[in-house]
């Protein structure tokens, strides 16, 4: 069977898209930040989920879209479980005590922890599907970088608390697992109606967790403050409606390597906003720590050695 060397062309949509994921997801790190001041995080998380899912699924629906399979609502819960449940949810817990910019650094661990998972659930038995040595030197220095980041020391006024930084990790393990698990999961055609599936089944998730902790009792509406409820709206309309969305349809659009990168993208612009907006303090440290996290993520994303990178309108992109 012949080759094809064609190079396909990258439409516009998708850049969109990256765009989107690369500028809004950014910028939540700090709504979130703001949001759960004085609302609870996985409460705030469950709420505005199910909120942006009920109404992407109803707008589908509407549409004509054709209604999902029992076991299409089974693969998006796992997914929405995994991402929205456990990876936001946590991100949205841990930043009660640590800063957005640290956030979105530690956050930046995703593509490190797709390497390894891929490695130990035997993906790359495949030679051809194996990364280069350089991919994991990438994993090995980024997980450097994260612990000169957490480790002992003086970041800013205070140290990065380390509950919160292990919340963060394991949070961006579970998205990892999550975003891994979509590429082959029966998920519906549409990828839109799909993404509301997931956002409902994770918002979901997220208010029983929010109950198991004991935040229904801290809930005060009176004690909202107007930044709060500004974080929770934009986190509802951009994070969830428009970032939600434009990520799960890249998966399956785009080139997996093109959409990782705004793992190394997003930092930047949450450590730019922290300090212009919330007076967050950027240190020598983190800055030394920041570059060798987001090198290892950019080594890794550029030396991976894809079996056959594919754009199709439907199905899983795999790499």
């Amino acid at each position: 069977m012949q080759a094809n060397t064609r190079k396909t062309e990258i439409p516009t949509s998708v850049w969109l898209g990256m765009l989107s994921i690369y500028i809004i997801w950014g910028s939540t790190y700090l709504a979130i930040r703001f949001a759960v001041e004085t609302i609870p995080p996985f409460l705030m998380v469950g709420v505005r989920n199910f909120i942006a899912g009920v109404i992407m699924y109803a707008f589908m629906r509407l549409r004509g879209t054709p209604a999902p399979t029992r076991v299409n609502w089974r693969s998006a819960a796992v997914v929405g479980l995994l991402l929205l449940t456990g990876g936001n949810g946590l991100v949205s817990w841990a930043e009660k005590t640590v800063p957005s910019a640290v956030t979105a650094l530690l956050v930046g661990a995703v593509p490190l922890w797709m390497v390894l998972l891929d490695w130990i659930s035997g993906r790359y038995r495949d030679k051809s599907k194996r990364p280069s040595w350089l991919a994991f030197a990438g994993v090995l220095t980024g997980f450097g970088g994260i612990a000169l980041l957490v480790g002992p020391g003086e970041l800013s006024a205070n140290r990065v608390d380390p509950i919160g930084a292990a919340a963060l990790l394991f949070g961006a393990l579970l998205w990892a697992r999550g975003s891994l698990y979509s590429r082959d999961a029966a998920l519906p055609e549409s990828p839109l109606l799909g993404t509301g599936m997931e956002l409902i089944a994770g918002g979901l998730g997220a208010i029983v967790l929010g109950g198991i902790t004991g935040e229904f009792g801290q809930v005060n509406l009176a004690a909202v403050s107007t930044r709060s409820l500004i974080g929770f709206l934009y986190l509802i309309v951009f994070g969830s409606l428009v970032g939600f969305a434009s990520y799960t349809w890249l998966l399956r659009a785009a080139p997996t390597t093109l959409v990782s990168t705004y793992a190394y993208v997003n930092p930047v612009v949450a450590i730019f906003l922290g300090v212009l907006l919330a007076n967050e303090t950027i240190t020598p440290r983190m800055l030394v720590a920041a570059v060798i996290i987001l090198a290892s993520v950019a080594l890794i994303t550029f030396t991976r050695q894809p079996a056959r990178a594919r754009v199709e309108e439907v199905g899983v992109v795999s790499d």
